[in-house]
């Protein structure tokens, strides 16, 4: 790979700079037609994605033959005519036809059934920007392996910063500025944010042992630092807690002030990596410069964190017993009172905190944590010189900042987020790096992760050479940082042409997502009125009602809020109910955070309740396993399986996990009287279908709750009927495997 800092690399950096005006995102006015950004439920436009496609094709096709266009070609009419390549023909077209029998049992995401995972259809301009790319096989790793792509992607990743809310200046010398690149996944992104500020937080350490121990580097001993409190002190004089408590830009600035001593200083930062934790390890880097002052550090997040983030901890040599989870309150979201008690903990027992993680988004219930409260703790810690980066996860809820930024048209998007969620998303400049995947809330395909820095030279820190002092222009290899080698340029081309038809704004992707949350909203709102009095079942949100958190207890305040639900919500349609304020203003506040609902089914037997949680918990796996599509089902020699009438997934509260306080609501909601440490099953719906309500023939939410009723009151009688006494038989007697959280 070419170093970036070498003058070929400069020179293409130059030529990157003129060319990015050509692709600027940051004032594309983008479309407005939602009925030409997909390929529709039913293929509506297969006449115009084939005709993209073979645009693409014919492009590809005749760029082959206008390079070296003297040169020879390979395959002649007479090798077409002969048997060896006609045999191999028709093999390829033989497999291939096989490979389209097998993927026509696929996961059909673009289904208003499918109401399960975090995925939806693809946007067509992604679909045609991977394909046209795809062809070329770019490896955006190098420059010089990916001329236009990495173009792309270094467009791609200033507008996901301003989708997200940091301010990308004009001027490239502008400081701090932020940066963004493609990564195949959140779960790397979230490694890589780890990384980089786990090197940040021990970086002032390695400088100050430079400084002293580098002979060429002592010109820059007298240089000084503002600790978090405000008060400025001489770099050499502090000891290693306060250097471990130094704030993020304080730290990032340390190579740019060592060379404002001395331009010539900038060839020794070099020198400061032979004192990094990166070049040293734990071990030696404590024995070295912390000489036991210092316990090992620790990072805070949720409990309801990615499964990414224990392993980033296992990866970094952190340990996941050094990931202290945040408990969470009955919306599962973490507890601001929680961390302050944990980061009292980590000053007075002198832990660093390498990151505090902020959830914008769970991958279960779309919980979306009090970033803004969170921010707040950070700055009154500042006070106690205690202080770390935090990091936002917003890999799964990025995407609906563009509900906030607002767009050239006049348009407004279906629904807004509830005025709680939209405080947080406000705060999100602030965060010092955030996680954001365009193959999620995107519509992208895979792999398109994403992770933006607010300043850019965090990136620095984890680059395999020491941190440099920019000069300005644009990157030339964005791969150069990160963890990823080889990674295909066609993923930044599909988000780039994605970006440019559909805006990140409030008349692109804030109305695509608009949609989906006011459809989301709605399917809750169906939910929690599903099961009437002569049911055999009850069925109950996760997500607590309006009613559950301003009049906690009173079921006349929450029987009226769901009479409302009923009568004002659920049988309305779309413009009715867009013409009532009062139930819209409800509607903002239903359901989850985002778009993602959580319930659990419990049942009745002669109309009591079942008080028995493994009988409630076999009912719900039942649920699960007939409106899923089992590997069995989709690649098995059988004939095919019919599909169920409605796809959902699935996962399980654990106590250890959730704690006393959240279960126990949803248990005495559900008359659930025992197993008081035993998880609770539960079933998920995530609706990213802009267009399930508004279909050629209306609302199709009935024909979903009509899918789920039948199917849960089916079960229930089939139960009764094999006469199963209570509980319902455990695993181990051959029920259904109990739910495994769902995480895709």
């Amino acid at each position: 790979m070419t170093d970036e800092r070498s003058p070929i690399a400069a020179e293409h950096a130059a030529e990157l700079s003129t060319l990015l005006g050509d692709y600027d995102l940051s004032s594309v006015p983008g479309t407005s037609s939602l009925a030409a950004w997909f390929l529709g439920p039913k293929a509506e436009n297969e006449e115009l994605l084939s005709r993209l496609v073979l645009r693409a094709v014919k492009a590809h096709c005749d760029d082959r033959r206008s390079d070296y266009h003297d040169d020879p070609p390979y395959v002649t009419e007479e090798m077409k005519s002969g048997e060896e390549y006609r045999g191999s023909v028709r093999e390829i077209e033989k497999q291939l036809e096989v490979l389209l029998k097998a993927l026509e049992r696929s996961v059909p995401f673009c289904s208003y059934r499918y109401q399960a995972h975090m995925n939806w259809d693809l946007t067509l301009p992604s679909i045609v920007g991977y394909f046209a790319a795809m062809l070329y096989n770019q490896n955006n790793v190098a420059v010089e392996g990916s001329p236009v792509t990495t173009l792309l992607e270094t467009v791609v990743g200033d507008d996901l910063c301003r989708m997200l809310g940091y301010t990308v200046p004009r001027d490239e010398n502008a400081s701090p500025r932020p940066w963004g690149h493609i990564t195949c996944d959140g779960t790397v992104a979230n490694i890589e944010a780890l990384w980089s500020a786990r090197s940040l937080k021990y970086y002032p350490i390695a400088v100050a042992e430079a400084i002293r121990r580098e002979h060429d580097l002592r010109p820059a001993g007298d240089i000084e630092v503002s600790l978090p409190d405000g008060t400025r002190h001489c770099l050499l004089d502090l000891d290693p807690w306060s250097l471990l408590n130094l704030p993020v830009d304080e730290v990032l600035d340390l190579p740019r002030r060592i060379v404002a001593v001395d331009p010539c200083l900038a060839d020794e930062l070099y020198a400061v990596n032979n004192h990094t934790i990166q070049y040293l390890g734990y071990e030696q880097f404590a024995k070295k410069h912390l000489g036991g002052e210092v316990k090992p550090p620790v990072v805070l997040a949720p409990i309801t964190k990615h499964y990414s983030w224990p392993k980033a901890a296992m990866i970094l040599g952190i340990g996941e017993q050094h990931l202290l989870p945040i408990e969470v309150d009955l919306d599962a979201r973490a507890r601001p009172d929680h961390v302050r008690e944990l980061l009292g903990e980590c000053a007075a027992e002198r832990r660093p905190v390498l990151a505090h993680v902020v959830v914008l988004g769970s991958t279960e219930q779309s919980s979306v944590d009090p970033l803004a409260e969170m921010l707040r703790i950070r700055a009154d810690f500042h006070q106690r010189n205690l202080t770390y980066p935090i990091h936002v996860d917003a890999a799964w809820g990025g995407y609906f900042a563009s509900l906030l930024r607002p767009g050239p048209l006049a348009e407004t998007p279906e629904l807004w987020m509830s005025e709680y969620v939209t405080a947080q998303y406000e705060a999100l400049p602030q965060a010092d790096s955030i996680t954001i995947d365009p193959h999620k809330a995107g519509f992208i395909p895979y792999p398109a992760g994403g992770l933006c820095y607010r300043n850019k030279a965090q990136r620095e820190l984890i680059s395999i050479s020491a941190p440099y002092v920019s000069h300005g222009g644009v990157d030339p290899s964005v791969g150069f940082y990160g963890i990823e080698g080889s990674k295909p340029g066609a993923a930044a081309a599909g988000v780039y042409l994605s970006h440019r038809v559909i805006s990140t704004d409030q008349n692109g992707y804030g109305k695509l997502l608009g949609k989906a949350l006011f459809n989301s909203k709605r399917f809750y709102a169906a939910i929690v009125t599903m099961a009437t009095d002569n049911d055999p079942f009850v069925i109950v949100p996760c997500q607590r009602l309006p009613a559950e958190r301003t009049h906690p207890g009173d079921e006349a305040k929450l029987n009226e809020q769901l009479a409302f639900i009923r009568e004002r919500i659920v049988p309305k349609t779309n413009d009715e109910l867009l013409a009532d304020p009062e139930a819209l203003r409800l509607l903002q506040e239903l359901g989850s955070d985002q778009v993602i609902i959580a319930y659990i089914i419990n049942f009745k037997r002669d109309g009591v309740l079942n008080p028995r949680v493994d009988a409630m918990n076999a009912l719900n796996r039942q649920i699960y396993h007939a409106l899923n599509i089992t590997p069995s089902q989709a690649v098995g020699h059988q004939p095919a399986t019919p599909l169920p009438p409605l796809i959902v997934t699935g996962s399980q509260f654990s106590p250890d996990i959730y704690g006393p306080s959240y279960l126990h609501r949803l248990r005495t909601r559900l008359g659930i009287e025992d197993g008081r440490t035993q998880p609770l099953d539960y079933l998920i719906s995530t609706t990213m279908d802009p267009w399930v309500t508004d279909t050629a023939t209306g609302d199709f939410t009935p024909t979903l709750i009509t899918a789920l009723r039948d199917t849960v009151t089916r079960i229930i009688r089939e139960n009764e009927t094999a006469d199963i006494p209570l509980p319902i038989p455990t695993q181990a007697q051959d029920s259904p495997a109990p739910m495994t959280p769902s995480k895709p």
